[in-house]
Parts: structure tokens; sequence; C-alpha cells
């Protein structure tokens, strides 16, 4: 068998954390609040996110089981070839990509928009209309300059990716606790309650925010998308898959909450920019500039962040040739996936000039195949003792319960966004031809990939070293594996 290249293990603990935490904490959450709020209330978004929160922690343990038996680029795409199959792994790497590809879509136009406040000729020489939503010349060529930087900065090695977004991360964290803590000092609970429009029903426009709040989240499995990239013992990797999401989720919930406490949040929904709006009227001026700090550096390691996960993925399944094989090919001298990054490049390009008038299209498409996502491997989690019975898995949760319910949740909450209807719905037609083509495409590059044999798919996914940890007991769960097909 071939052994496969291997990525450099360059990212130590607080880069791995940098590109979990920063990689979770985007850009439009800062900004776009004030028609969050607007459509759900102060309540919907931070209870919303709350539970999507609690449901992605649930389902990182599952996370952290698998990222510590198996720490290898490509995460998810691994845990489910391994525990279920070719078919499973293909459809969980496809729905990765899907949703990591729609928060990078929107990055590209919304990078412009940002430099707009300051750079007001941004607005000029418009190009198109989606949406109800122009899209610029400026603003278009703003986001392919920086989706080339960011190629070119990936091209000679993660590490350099890492200490970029080590420092925004920082910043990131300090100007967010700055605005809590004066956001609640001098805020108000009258500004907060009530929480929801006289006319909202609480419940639907809570749990119909879980949605897109899982987008929001989507940056803490690059973990475990990373972890061959990681210096840390695989274990450490795995722990640090729980905290990123646990951390992220509390920054968001905390920030979001200040906003709406700080001032009025009904008012705070008819203004412009959320949070930057928001502590601008309450007269902290040079905190609403650090809330459009924390837009614009969230872009930037949002951005980075999936961007590198997504080759990583598109890496794991060109290696069990799921995707053409030559997307696997490392650099030889950086040891970087460059035909992987160019990849990412074209379609990010591809799909970014939609602009942000496809902003919820976007997150509400992307929570959905980041949930099926968690699903799966909630699902793995749970298939791999029976599959591999014999082999001994360096750490198991003692809440060994706990992900089935993060798994069971996310998938409710989608199958109640996809049937028309509910109050939950997604937005028709333009979030469901998304979803379709989507699938279709998938369909379609699944026909074109090269059937490998088992053996062949998981050496080259895992490596000698990773696979010799399961080729001892192969040829046993092949047997169990056949006995329940036929059962």
């Amino acid at each position: 068998m071939e052994r496969p290249q291997e990525l450099k293990k360059t990212l130590g603990l607080f880069q791995l954390l940098a590109f979990g935490v920063a990689g979770v904490l985007g850009a439009s959450w800062i900004y776009t609040n004030s028609a969050l709020f607007s459509e759900h209330g102060a309540g919907g978004v931070v209870l919303g996110l709350a539970v999507a929160v609690v449901l992605a922690a649930f389902v990182a343990l599952a996370y952290a089981e698998l990222t510590t038996a198996f720490p290898r680029a490509g995460g998810e795409v691994v845990f489910s070839y391994i525990a279920l199959g070719r078919r499973s792994s293909f459809f969980t790497g496809w729905m990765l990509i899907g949703a990591y590809v729609s928060s990078l879509a929107f990055y590209v136009t919304a990078f412009g928009y940002l430099l707009e406040r300051f750079f007001p000729s941004f607005a000029e020489i418009p190009l198109y209309t989606i949406n109800d939503e122009t899209v610029t010349l400026p603003i278009l060529g703003a986001g392919v300059i920086l989706t080339l930087i960011l190629l070119v900065l990936n091209w000679f090695g993660v590490n350099i990716g890492g200490q970029v977004q080590l420092v925004m991360f920082f910043g990131i964290i300090v100007i967010g606790v700055s605005l809590a803590v004066v956001g609640f000092a001098s805020g108000s609970p009258d500004n907060f309650f009530p929480a929801y429009y006289a006319d909202q029903n609480p419940l639907a426009d809570t749990l119909r925010f879980i949605i897109p709040s899982m987008t929001f989240l989507a940056g803490f499995g690059l973990v475990a998308v990373l972890a061959e990239d990681s210096k840390l013992t695989p274990k450490k990797t795995g722990f640090t898959v729980v905290f990123t999401v646990i951390g992220a989720g509390l920054f968001y919930c905390v920030v979001l909450a200040a906003t709406a406490w700080v001032y009025p949040w009904q008012e705070v929904a008819d203004m412009e920019l959320g949070t930057v709006s928001a502590f601008e009227m309450a007269g902290y001026t040079l905190l609403s500039h650090g809330a459009y700090a924390i837009a614009m550096l969230g872009l930037l390691t949002s951005f980075l962040g999936l961007f590198v996960a997504s080759s990583r993925i598109i890496v794991a399944m060109g290696r069990a040739e799921m995707l053409p094989s030559g997307l696997a090919k490392l650099h030889p001298r950086h040891g970087t996936p460059t035909n992987a990054l160019l990849f990412t490049t074209a379609v990010t390009l591809a799909l970014g000039w939609i602009g942000p008038g496809a902003i919820v299209w976007f997150l509400d498409t992307g929570g959905v195949y980041l949930g099926l996502v968690w699903f799966m491997v909630v699902v793995a989690k749970y298939k791999l003792p029976s599959r591999y019975p014999k082999m001994d898995r360096p750490y198991v949760s003692k809440f060994s319960w706990l992900p089935a319910i993060g798994g069971i949740g996310a998938l409710l909450i989608i199958v109640w966004a996809i049937v028309p209807g509910t109050g939950a719905s997604l937005v028709w037609p333009a979030e469901y031809l998304m979803l379709g083509a989507w699938l279709i495409l998938g369909v379609i590059m699944w026909m074109l990939s090269k059937k490998k044999s088992r053996k062949e798919s998981l050496g080259a996914m895992l490596g000698d070293e990773v696979y010799a940890q399961i080729a001892p007991f192969e040829d046993d769960a092949e047997q169990i594996h056949s006995a329940t097909r036929e059962s």
C-alpha cells in the first residue's frame, strides 16, 4: 500500500484553539443582529443560540472520542468512513463542504461591505442586484483579493496562518469582554425584557433560530479537521474540540445579550449595524468601533479557518478517491495541500459573487448541512464499538448518552425546517433550490468517484501509524458488518 503524504504537524494548543474558537466567531452576527432581533426577538436570538450551543456541546463529546482515536485530516469524513462506510463518508464530507462553502461564499462580498463604512467609494460602480442587495465592483474586487491572499498565506504552511489567526483571536476576545462588561454594567434589564414582540410565538421563534445558529457554530469541527496538523497528543486535541464549542458559544450569547441590555433591543432591531449601532447610540463610540473591529476580525478569522478546514476535508476525500485523487496532493517542500487549496478558492469565488442578499439563504442551508454532519458523527460514535468491539479506544466519555441527545435534537430541528408550513420552514423557493442543487451535484460527484477497496481507502486516509490501530480488527469488522446487512 502506498504511504499517503503527511501534513506537517505545526499547530500548538493556542493556535489550534485560535482556529477553532476564532473560526466559529464570524462576522455577520455582530452587525446583522438588528435583522435577527427584528425577526426572532432578542429572546429568540439569545435563547435559540444557547440551545444550539448545548446541542453542539453534546455532539462535541462524540467528536472528542473520535478525534482522540483517529487524529487525521478530514475529521468527520474519516470518522464516518471507519464506522459507517464509504457512502456515508461521502455524504458527510459533501454536506460539510456545503456548510463551509456557505460561509465562505458570504465572506467574499461581506468583506467589501465592511470596508464601505470607511471607504464610501466602495458603493460605486454597481454590477447587479440579488434579493434587493446590490453588489458593486469595488466590493466584489476586495473579496476576490482577500480570497487570493488567504490562498497565498496557506500555500506556504498552516503555521503561518495559525500565527495570524492567534493574533486576531486575542483581539476579538479583548474587545468582546469589554463590550460585555460595559453593556451589562451600564445597561438595564428593561432594555431586554420583554424579550419578544407581542405578536411573536416565543417557542417557535426560539426554535427557528437554532438552524442559522448551527451555521454560526460551524467552526468547532475545525479542530477535528486539523487534527493531523496538530502537535498535541490525540487526547488533548479531542478535548480542545469540546472547549472550542463551549467557549465560542458562550462568547456569542454574552455579547448578543449585552447588545440587547445596553440599549432597547426593539430600537436596535430598526438600526443598520446591530451591536455597532447599539453601543454608538448608548454613548460608547469607542466600543462601537470595537464592535466593528470584531466584525472585521471575525470575518478574517472565520474566513481563514474555514478556508483551511475545507481544504483538509477535500484532502481526506481525495485520499479515498471520493473526489479526484489529485486533490490530495501535497506540496513537496511545504507539505500543504496546494490542489485542495486551489479547489477551495475556485468554489468560494464561484459562489461568492451572489452577495449579501443571500446571507439568510447561506445561513439556513449551511445550518441544514451542518446538522446532518453532526448527526452522522454521533451515529459513527455509537457504531464504532459494535464494528470494532476488540479495539481499545484512548478516550470514552462518561456521559455517553449526551451525544445522542445532540444528534437527535439537531436532526429534529432540520426536519422541522425542511417540511413546508411548519412556521420554521426554509425560505421558498431560494433555499430549497440551493439544497436541491447541492444534493444533485453531490450525486453526480459520487457517480464519478473511483471505487476503491475499504482497505486501500482507509490506509490512504489514516496513514500507516493510525491504520495499524484498526488493521488487526478489520477482518472481524467486515464479518460483523456483513452479518448485520444479511440479517
